[in-house]
């Protein structure tokens, strides 16, 4: 069973329903990671292969004289040595910066540029940086904008209907959102903040879309999966 609790806005008589999207945050790298690894059972990606090879508009800067070799699955399993350790949302009044400009910490970019500064493989460090590659990875790749890709790959086949990666968030879906609150309580001008790393932060979804997914990894594990 699924139920709302309190309302969308504070200060307002609008509920929280099953339906009511939230951002995820973090929780949207493992809808991403499931995107990598039906490409990855395709055939079209390669988990252990130098990410450098799928990148054309991007490519992961030597440190100095060394040129580090990052892997997806060191991408995806956050040890491959990248900077930034979360990614930032934007007010949409201004306009968003593009993944470029994240990758490099250019523009109003409020985060460092990604890079590798341990070597990839030898240790855990959680970032969003890695996770922000693995989205230019599969634009790259695939010439398609990260949410088109995801939601072809993942949420469509899992009837994820209240889920989407689309920044800013399509109209069809604003009138059942939650608002974001400053801590104080007071909404966010705008309602929400605005991501350019959505594989790191960007989605929206609801808990029984996430309860979607999490069953369709567990089928996977059983070799029963559906994607």
């Amino acid at each position: 069973w699924a139920k709302g609790y309190g309302y969308r806005q504070a200060g307002t008589s609008d509920p929280v329903t099953p339906d009511t999207l939230f951002q995820a945050c973090s929780v949207s790298k493992p809808a991403v990671a499931v995107a990598v690894m039906r490409l990855v059972q395709e055939g079209e990606l390669e988990l252990d292969r130098d990410v450098n090879e799928y990148l054309r508009s991007w490519k992961i800067p030597s440190n100095g004289s060394w040129q580090p070799r990052v892997t997806l699955r060191q991408l995806l399993s956050h040890t491959a040595g990248t900077t930034v350790h979360g990614v930032e949302g934007y007010p949409l009044e201004h306009g968003l910066p593009s993944l470029l400009e994240v990758l490099e910490g250019k523009g109003a970019v409020k985060t460092p540029p990604v890079r590798v500064s341990i070597i990839p493989g030898m240790s855990f460090r959680y970032s969003g940086g890695g996770t922000t590659v693995v989205q230019q990875i599969l634009e790259d790749s695939t010439n398609k904008p990260l949410a088109d890709l995801v939601e072809e790959l993942v949420l469509a086949p899992l009837g994820m209907e209240n889920s989407t990666y689309e920044q800013p968030l399509p109209e069809v879906h604003r009138t059942h959102a939650a608002v974001g609150h400053h801590a104080d309580g007071t909404p966010l001008k705008g309602k929400w903040n605005g991501y350019a790393a959505v594989a790191a932060a960007g989605l929206w979804t609801t808990p029984s879309d996430l309860c979607r997914l999490v069953l369709e990894v567990q089928r996977a594990l059983r070799g029963e999966g559906r994607v």
